[in-house]
């Protein structure tokens, strides 16, 4: 960096003169540098993308799993039956059987 102030600081007096043709050849090179820094690293930039893509995926999958399963309801009709499903406890179940409760 200091060696280019260095070259300005040099070259101020040409550059003063002519301010148009800096100008032009800086946005040339400027834009040509860009553009072939793009071109050559066009596929990697591609291969980020793709991962980006993968990973929000991924994301949005993980995130529906966490979700809780609804509870479907039984084809075969139980009278008088209690469903315990593996995510409950005993305790979160309600007295239901007053017959076989002891005091």
């Amino acid at each position: 960096m200091h060696d280019l102030i260095a070259f300005l600081e040099a070259n101020s007096a040409l550059v003063l003169a002519n301010p148009a043709v800096f100008a032009t050849f800086a946005v040339l090179f400027g834009g040509g540098g860009f553009l072939v820094g793009r071109y050559l690293l066009i596929e990697r930039i591609a291969n980020l993308e793709s991962r980006i893509a993968r990973r929000d995926e991924e994301i949005a999958d993980l995130k529906g799993e966490q979700k809780t399963p609804k509870r479907e309801l039984s084809m075969v009709p139980l009278i008088g039956a209690t469903a315990i499903y593996p995510s409950e406890t005993a305790a979160q179940l309600p007295a239901q059987r007053k017959g076989n409760q002891r005091v």
